[in-house]
């Protein structure tokens, strides 16, 4: 389920259409339907409140002004490489996850 901070893509009509964080969801008196507050990541920026069901907020198609709608939660490519590989390779660190830090603060004190 998406929550609050995540980004989500809007479908309109089956097409992608904008880009949208998820600032807050909030129980509706009705039970399974939310206040879902949205930042439209467009110029200008925007705030909605979309009320939805539970099942919206995860995917589910519905309609709005009898046009289709969907949310889709947005996935950072690279998160989702590094999450597979992690469970490829979960006894074997790589050597990302070896690698030493080191501080500017102290290599400058140095020279």
């Amino acid at each position: 389920m998406a929550r609050e901070n995540d980004i989500v893509l809007i479908y309109y009509e089956d097409k992608p259409y904008t880009f949208a964080r998820i600032e807050e969801i909030r129980p509706d008196s009705k039970p399974d339907w939310y206040h879902v507050k949205l930042l439209m990541l467009q110029v200008p920026l925007q705030i909605v409140t979309w009320i939805l069901r539970d099942i919206y907020i995860n995917g589910e198609k519905f309609t709005m002004n009898e046009k289709r709608m969907r949310l889709e939660l947005v996935v950072n490519p690279e998160k989702k490489v590094q999450t597979e590989n992690r469970r490829k390779s979960a006894e074997t660190p790589s050597p990302q996850d070896r690698a030493n830090v080191i501080s500017l603060n102290d290599r400058q004190k140095k020279q």
